[in-house]
Order: C-alpha cells, then sequence, then structure tokens
C-alpha cells in the first residue's frame, strides 16, 4: 500500500509541477483573497489583527477547494481511472498517495498565506510560527476530505460545481477548530484543545477514506 501511494503522489506532483496550476492560478487566488479581506477590514491595525485568523482559515479554504477540484480532475480524462484500476494498485494506497500530494500543495499554498498575513495583517512572526504544527493537521484534514469526495463527483459531468458544494460542508468543522485553534496561539496562549481536535479529525478522515476510496472508485 505504501509503495502505491508513493508512486501516485509522485505522479501527482509531477503534473502539477509541469502544468504549474498551483503556481499561477491557486496561489495567485489566495493571495488575491487575503488581499481583498485586508481592504474591506481597512486601515485600523487592531481591526486587522483580530480578523487574522479566521481570514486566513477562510483564504486557504477557497484555495483548497481549488486544489482539491485540480487533483480530481487529473483522474477526470476517458479512460484514464479505468487504466490506473487496471494496473492493481491497491485502492487505500491510491488514496493515501493523492491526499499526500494535495496536503503538500496546501502546505505551500499556507506558507505563502502566512506571508502574506505578515505583511498586511501585522501578525507576529513568532506566534504564526508557534501555529503551524496545528496547520499541518488541518491540512491533512483538508486533504483528506478533498480526495474521498473527489472520488464522490468523479466520472460526473458536474463535478467542477459539485464538489465545492459537497467539500465545504464537510469542512467546516477544520475551519472552525483551525481558526480557534491559530487565534488562541496568536493571542499569546496555546491551541489547547482544538489540537486535538485537529489530529482526531485528521486521523478520522484518513481512515475513513482508505477504507472507501476503492468501493467509491468502483462505483464512480
Amino acid at each position: 500500500m505504501w509503495r502505491d501511494a508513493m508512486l501516485v503522489a509522485g505522479k501527482d506532483l509531477r503534473i502539477e509541477l509541469r502544468t504549474r496550476v498551483l503556481l499561477w492560478q491557486v496561489v495567485p487566488f489566495g493571495v488575491l483573497t487575503l488581499v481583498l479581506f485586508a481592504l474591506a477590514l481597512g486601515p485600523s491595525a487592531a481591526a486587522l489583527q483580530r480578523g487574522a485568523p479566521g481570514l486566513l482559515w477562510l483564504a486557504l479554504l477557497f484555495a483548497s477547494v481549488l486544489a482539491t477540484t485540480r487533483s480530481a480532475s487529473i483522474e477526470s480524462p476517458e479512460g484514464t481511472r479505468t487504466s490506473i484500476r487496471l494496473l492493481g494498485l491497491d485502492a487505500g494506497g491510491v488514496f493515501l498517495g493523492k491526499a499526500a500530494a494535495l496536503a503538500l500543495q496546501l502546505v505551500a499554498i499556507a506558507a505563502v498565506l502566512e506571508l502574506g498575513m505578515l505583511v498586511l495583517f501585522h501578525v507576529n512572526a513568532a506566534r504564526l510560527g508557534v501555529a503551524t504544527p496545528l496547520e499541518l493537521c488541518a491540512l491533512a484534514a483538508l486533504a483528506a476530505v478533498g480526495t474521498l469526495y473527489g472520488a464522490v463527483v468523479a466520472g460526473t459531468d458536474v463535478a467542477g460545481t459539485l464538489l465545492p458544494l459537497l467539500v465545504l460542508p464537510a469542512l467546516a468543522p477544520v475551519l472552525i477548530a483551525g481558526e480557534k485553534g491559530t487565534a488562541a496561539v496568536l493571542s499569546g496562549g496555546g491551541p489547547g484543545r482544538w489540537a486535538i481536535v485537529l489530529i482526531v479529525m485528521a486521523i478520522a478522515y484518513l481512515a475513513v477514506g482508505t477504507l472507501l476510496y476503492g468501493a467509491l472508485e468502483e462505483t464512480s
């Protein structure tokens, strides 16, 4: 399973390096979202700092939906998914590989957005660094959910519009826990129970995806 996961992750990452959709579309979208949020809040430094945790996670969530749609579209051409099944790869390994590739892309997006937070929202760089492990747990959950729902809508004619509708409600708990934990860290405290919530959600989503991905691939 792990060998198959590495093969699939490498394949998805190589495709992304060739097409550079993340670099030229997803990352600029996330940065533009942050800029618009900052303009909406106005020049007040206090207002920007208060709204920073929630706006960071909203921008990351929107960018994650785009990255998830892109990840799901890799197998959309006719015959591609059938060819992958004929290779005899373990379904759980395929899920973990696609989730790992998506998670790495989300980490890159999050790094750029954090730089945007430092410039636009005047947050404390040291405290934002403390929140990084919390964000990594959340990104693992985001990648797992996105990959799982990508299999649900794969093969449909409306996958591009249906996937955000399915993913956003499922990601709401991750958004809430991530925002609460980040707000606690930026205010000088610790993530507390929110870190535990995100770890549990990441493990649960990864476990469910590993178990169900094969069945979803067969029925879609």
